[in-house]
């Protein structure tokens, strides 16, 4: 199990890439953490979670 944004799923296995293709975030406005690192964008298609992993994500919301 993978701890995301505090709830639990069973990602384990499958890369940040594959995550974010499953569920509705644009890339090009998040940032992620893993274990307390950050993941850069151009790592998103080679880190693979794994059991115990906890993600953070944070979207970019525009305004003014």
């Amino acid at each position: 199990m993978v701890k995301v944004n505090g709830k639990e799923l069973d990602i384990a296995g499958k890369t940040v890439a594959e995550y974010l293709a499953s569920i509705d975030y644009d890339p090009k406005r998040i940032a992620i953490e893993r274990n307390g690192e950050i993941v850069f964008k151009s790592q998103y298609a080679a880190v693979i979670l794994k059991d115990g992993d906890s993600l953070e994500i944070v979207s970019f919301v525009g305004g003014g």
